[in-house]
């Protein structure tokens, strides 16, 4: 928060984690949010009623008030999400899975200073993802537009969106993988929502999300053409699905996914969107910062007395096992 700035002039976040025995996991999330500079924020933890004790031990471990947990049963990843954002109070709300993180202590900081800049506050704001996997950075599109709609929205782990757009309405469980991607265009399409692009890393992003099983990503190419046949119509919807066939869409998509290969590829997306205007700045583009897996070091983990609590209940339950 800058000095001289009232506290009501500073955007509230509502860091969302919906999670049912994440373990460890869980722990690593909240850890890296409550490392942020940035104070003016809450932990909404929406459990679906875990029996592994992560999140028991995390409510008896964490003191801070800004730490909210509840506790019920859902019908699937989309329906927790809504139970939680009903339960925020943040002006903006952004959601991670557990296991992902913020990518360093200043992410907060730098997108409440966007939104202090700005004459209106943005609806959304986003910005780009690390991928520990694969150990790279994956930049969004500068620009929100029918293309980018429909090749690849920013991923909600990137997004902080306006709670008041899900005052207005929720996610659809309906699409029960592509939820998220239904509710950004529902946002972009019939809001028209002020979409603002920050150039900085949100995220450090786990992998192997729900999405991402075998059986969702058949599911996903469903629902993907159902979205944007419904918001773009079918004939426009059919031109951009050509001229992704046209420019090997799929074999790009292996090679975004391939750990050899990734970083090159990435790397191109990123000059051509300098291109652009996306403004990447001097830390992102520090090939130092892109290759390590993780924004927490072994001498912090070692230090930090949440970590070594944790770390002692799971080794201890694991035994037990």
């Amino acid at each position: 928060m800058r000095d001289g700035m009232k506290h009501s002039d500073c955007a509230m976040f509502s860091i969302i984690v919906v999670c049912l025995n994440a373990g460890e996991r869980l722990w690593a999330t909240v850890e890296s949010v409550l490392r942020q500079s940035y104070e003016n924020y809450e932990i909404v933890i929406k459990d679906g009623i875990s029996t592994d004790g992560s999140v028991k031990m995390l409510a008896e471990t964490v003191k801070d008030s800004r730490l909210h947990i509840y506790q019920k049963k859902d019908s699937g990843i989309y329906d927790a999400m809504n139970q939680a954002v009903a339960l925020a109070g943040g002006d903006y709300v952004i959601f991670m899975n557990a296991g992902d993180s913020f990518y360093d202590e200043t992410v907060l900081d730098k997108i409440s200073n966007v939104i202090l800049t700005r004459n209106k506050k943005p609806d959304i704001l986003y910005g780009n993802l690390y991928q520990r996997a694969l150990a790279t950075v994956v930049y969004s599109a500068p620009e929100i537009n029918d293309f980018t709609c429909y090749r690849n929205v920013p991923c909600h782990q990137t997004c902080f969106y306006s709670r008041k757009l899900f005052a207005e309405r929720a996610y659809d469980p309906k699409y029960n993988v592509r939820a998220d991607y239904e509710h950004f265009l529902w946002c972009f399409y019939e809001k028209k929502a002020d979409i603002v692009y920050v150039p900085v890393i949100v995220a450090s992003y786990e992998g192997g999300g729900y999405s991402e099983t075998k059986e969702n990503k058949k599911r996903s190419k469903k629902q993907h053409q159902e979205i944007t046949q419904r918001y773009m119509g079918r004939k426009k919807a059919r031109k951009y699905r050509l001229i992704m066939l046209m420019t090997l869409a799929p074999l790009r998509s292996a090679i975004a996914d391939n750990k050899y290969l990734s970083v090159f590829y990435n790397g191109m997306k990123t000059f051509l969107y300098k291109i652009m205007g996306a403004g990447v700045s001097k830390k992102e583009e520090n090939p130092l910062l892109l290759q390590r897996q993780s924004h927490f070091s072994s001498k912090n983990r070692e230090e930090n007395p949440l970590l070594l609590q944790r770390q002692s209940h799971f080794s201890s339950k694991n035994r037990e096992d």
